[in-house]
């Protein structure tokens, strides 16, 4: 577990973001953790959080030419991450994002922008069914690009329907890699030095939903 990683856990616990408790997800299922990254609302927050998707795709040594951000949550995240790219790396990316209704006066489409060209990698909080990624690899194969990859702010690890998770499903079907910021193993290794009772709830709940 990498030090960014760690202090990413911290800050998103700070915000409020990552709570423990019971929450009943849309699944269904009861779980001793949620994250929402909709609590990042502030200049302080997202001066950070860019950062930590910085770092995390940096990390990756993927190649990238373009950053896309899936509306609406993908847009202040891929907004943060290329000012970070720029003030922390001195790399200048050209980033985009979707409207989900389509504007038919003034510059017209449905895209808001630099155009997507090259490696594009879209840039989203988490992947719960995956329909983000679907919806935007729709926009991707109309352009003159290609994906270059996925990143997310948290990767729950989990099965869906099936014994797979979305995030394996998507790789699968696009033939892809997506990566995260944390993973649950991430998450529960911080834990296990933190907050041992915490920890043990949630390694339980990947015991029993855990891919």
């Amino acid at each position: 577990m990498q030090d960014y990683q760690k202090k990413f856990v911290q800050f998103a616990i700070d915000y409020g973001v990552l709570k423990f408790g019971d929450f009943t997800l849309k699944s269904g299922r009861q779980s001793p953790y949620f994250f929402n990254a909709g609590l990042f609302n502030d200049g302080n927050a997202m001066k950070q959080i860019g950062e930590f998707y910085a770092q995390a795709l940096k990390a990756s040594n993927i190649k990238f030419d373009t950053l896309f951000g899936p509306a609406y949550k993908g847009i202040p995240l891929v907004t943060a991450m290329a000012i970070a790219l720029q003030a922390d790396y001195k790399e200048n990316i050209p980033y985009c994002f979707n409207r989900k209704e389509k504007k038919n006066h003034g510059e017209g489409g449905s895209l808001v922008g630099a155009q997507l060209k090259g490696n594009v990698v879209i840039v989203d909080d988490v992947i719960t069914a995956g329909t983000a990624i679907r919806e935007s690899m729709d926009i991707i194969n109309n352009s003159d690009a290609q994906l270059g990859g996925v990143l997310i702010a948290l990767d729950r690890m989990e099965k869906g329907k099936g014994e797979l998770s979305a995030i394996q499903e998507i790789e699968q079907a696009y033939g892809t890699k997506v990566i995260n910021i944390i993973n649950l193993n991430h998450l529960i290794s911080y834990l296990d030095e933190h907050d041992p009772s915490n920890a043990k709830k949630v390694h339980s709940y990947q015991q029993q939903y855990g891919i």
